[in-house]
């Protein structure tokens, strides 16, 4: 499998397979296809669009891209809220206390931010006391108790 024939593929309109599409996750993740390859079937997708069955396919293929946390003993459903961030960073403070009000937890790892207004744990560095390095154990104690985490993308 080669990624210019998913590339093309996808130019052309047509549907990719669960195997194309974690074949270019994984070629993504190691390095092996190039940047200039993936803005190309980027711009395929933006133009043509995807199914739900690749949405979903490119899901699962990026989620089995990196370390997975079992979070199934401590509930059977536990969400995370993910953005493509922007200037105020306002929605994760709002929603991650508002859905687990609700009763169903929020694990959230956040990043820093990348401009001028900080990304979400740097505003909540900025709580005296508040941490955002928190241990898998402490990350997942404090889902258990408390039903919301928020920390950073690196347990320790």
């Amino acid at each position: 499998m080669r990624a210019v024939d998913i590339i093309i593929k996808k130019r052309e309109g047509l549907e990719l397979s669960k195997e194309e599409l974690t074949f270019f996750i994984e070629g993504l993740s190691s390095g092996e296809i190039p940047d200039y390859q993936v803005s190309s079937w980027a711009m395929a997708v933006l133009l043509n669009g995807m199914t739900e069955q690749e949405t979903t396919d490119l899901t699962l293929a990026m989620a089995a891209s990196g370390e997975t946390l079992d979070l199934s003993a401590i509930a059977p459903i536990v969400v995370d809220k993910h953005s493509t961030g922007g200037v105020g960073d306002k929605t994760t403070l709002v929603v991650a206390p508002i859905v687990s009000a609700c009763g169903l937890p929020v694990g959230k790892m956040s990043g820093r931010g990348l401009g001028f207004s900080g990304g979400t744990l740097d505003k909540m560095e900025s709580i005296p006391g508040y941490r955002v390095d928190l241990t898998q154990k402490e990350f997942m104690s404090q889902l258990k108790e408390l039903d919301i985490v928020l920390t950073g993308n690196q347990l320790t």
